[in-house]
């Protein structure tokens, strides 16, 4: 069972995983060097407990704590019981949630391990806002991608609002980073996987023309908001494709995209330019 610590110093070394939250340069330095992530609010925090990681501390305000009591009482890790004005105080932001938990990473699998087995691949180019990798994972989630390949340059997925915005996805998806780009695409290939490459250009075939769904394995690759993929990963591509536009919408944000491209790859069914979605073949 857990110790429950009443702390009333916002300096008190013991809360030192949960300061400056709110400092992105700071959290993305350190959280991977000090082997940790922060999960944020009682649903994410379970399912990264139940996702089988380890916990060092938690950090709830006063409410909190019978809420959380089962998962307290399971615990070897220490509870640090804060009001909600210290853990402002601490964190740097108003906490809603009121429970914080600093969690143990655990080491990524390579891209390798997990093409043995994947048929269905996401690969992000240079996605380094936290909110979109959130959004993708979660739908990558939902969508039953198989695994997620990060570009050495793309964002923390356990990054805090990452993983508040995947609503815990993060934990479901495996996803590995790759270490040489775009040189580690032909690894891809070799692996048995046909590249598509998700682009607005006139050039590429639309969704449901190419019919990603009847590919025995497919990496669709994906770029950053507003610049897309690079001409090297375009390069680098079996094909081109594209989610057809309507009311003269050029594109869609990279979250949406990834969603509607996800759909297209599980079962065939992306919405048309007429707003409809095809009939099944």
């Amino acid at each position: 069972m857990a110790d429950l610590i009443t702390v009333e110093d916002p300096d008190d070394p013991r809360l030192h995983d949960y300061t400056g939250l709110t400092d992105v340069e700071l959290r993305r330095t350190r959280e991977p060097v000090e082997g940790l992530f922060i999960a944020e609010g009682e649903k994410v925090i379970r399912r990264a407990k139940d996702a089988g990681y380890e916990m060092r501390s938690m950090l709830l305000s006063a409410k909190w704590v019978d809420v959380m009591r089962d998962v307290i009482d399971e615990l070897p890790a220490p509870v640090y019981a804060v009001s909600p004005e210290l853990a402002e105080q601490v964190t740097g932001y108003h906490v809603h949630r009121g429970a914080l938990a600093s969690m143990q990473r655990t080491p990524l699998p390579t891209a390798a391990e997990l093409l043995r087995t994947a048929r269905r691949v996401v690969i992000l180019e240079s996605v380094n806002d936290h909110t979109n990798i959130g959004a993708i994972f979660r739908s990558a989630a939902a969508l039953g991608m198989d695994a997620v390949l990060l570009s050495p340059d793309c964002a923390d997925p356990l990054y805090r609002r990452s993983v508040k915005v995947s609503m815990g996805a993060v934990f479901s998806v495996p996803y590995a980073r790759l270490t040489s780009w775009p040189r580690d695409l032909e690894s891809v290939r070799e692996a048995g996987f046909t590249l598509l490459a998700l682009t607005p250009d006139e050039k590429a075939r639309s969704l449901d023309e190419a019919a990603p769904h009847r590919m025995d394995r497919v990496a669709l690759m994906l770029g950053a908001e507003g610049a897309g993929l690079s001409t090297q990963a375009l390069v680098a591509a079996d094909e081109w494709v594209r989610i057809p536009m309507s009311h003269g919408v050029d594109s869609l944000n990279v979250g949406a995209a990834a969603a509607v491209a996800f759909y297209a790859v599980a079962t065939g069914r992306p919405t048309g330019q007429d707003g409809a979605s095809p009939p099944a073949p």
